[in-house]
């Protein structure tokens, strides 16, 4: 899910293999139709103006043009990842792909580095063991920074946000709740305008303060939410 770079539509998966664009009354002002074998995870725009989407079956990354009236090309090889859990752009071009665990516990845990034409440069940029992502966002300073519990799926995973250097995958900092019950299942993550970085999960969507990584808490509060993605509509 994200807004399209006017911030005028909201660019959403939905089911059946499609990709739908809503705008600020939710009326539907484009459809991908159904787009057999797209099963789309997240999604993002990306600085060529197309709209990027993780294809879980075919465990890549595809574009679809912002009208919705083509099919999708895979930008990445087929099978590049296990499970892909999200994924970013450089400032120069560079793809950033997370790499995950899926369901049935098949996979890896690390971040890929491919340069602007899909060729991998770094299979591995990260080997943090405390890594388990789930969505993964590029800082406005050009950092990574990542959703993760670890282990997933697990009764007592530890969940937090944590930085990576984009050039050598160092753990820069690691943003973590007041207590464990306030930050369970992470998913979506997006910055906010306000300096704040937001993650939606289970019950709660909850912020933290970028600049200084202190937790601010949950910004929003529905019981039986299972968020998967979030934006911020000015």
């Amino acid at each position: 899910m994200s807004l399209d770079p006017s911030g005028a539509l909201l660019y959403l998966n939905s089911g059946e293999d499609r990709v739908l664009a809503l705008d600020h009354g939710g009326r539907v002002v484009r459809d991908s139709g159904p787009l057999p074998g797209l099963d789309p995870g997240g999604g993002e725009f990306g600085p060529d103006g197309r709209f990027y989407v993780t294809m879980r079956g075919r465990r890549t990354i595809g574009a679809l043009p912002a009208a919705l009236d083509e099919k999708a090309e895979a930008v990445l090889p087929d099978g590049v990842v296990p499970f892909p859990r999200g994924f970013g752009f450089g400032a120069d071009g560079r793809i950033y792909l997370s790499s995950g665990i899926g369901p049935s516990g098949e996979g890896d845990n690390t971040i890929l580095v491919f340069d602007s034409a899909g060729t991998l440069r770094t299979p591995r940029l990260v080997t943090d063991p405390e890594l388990s992502p789930l969505d993964m966002k590029i800082a406005p300073g050009g950092d990574i920074v990542v959703a993760s519990e670890s282990p997933f799926g697990t009764p007592d995973a530890v969940t937090t946000v944590r930085e990576y250097d984009p050039a050598t995958g160092e753990l820069v900092r690691v943003f973590a709740p007041g207590s464990a019950g306030e930050f369970r299942r992470p998913r979506g993550l997006r910055f906010g305008p306000d300096g704040r970085l937001y993650c939606v999960g289970e019950d709660r969507v909850v912020a933290f303060d970028f600049r200084t990584g202190t937790f601010a808490g949950a910004v929003a509060r529905l019981d039986r939410l299972y968020g998967q993605a979030l934006v911020l509509v000015p």
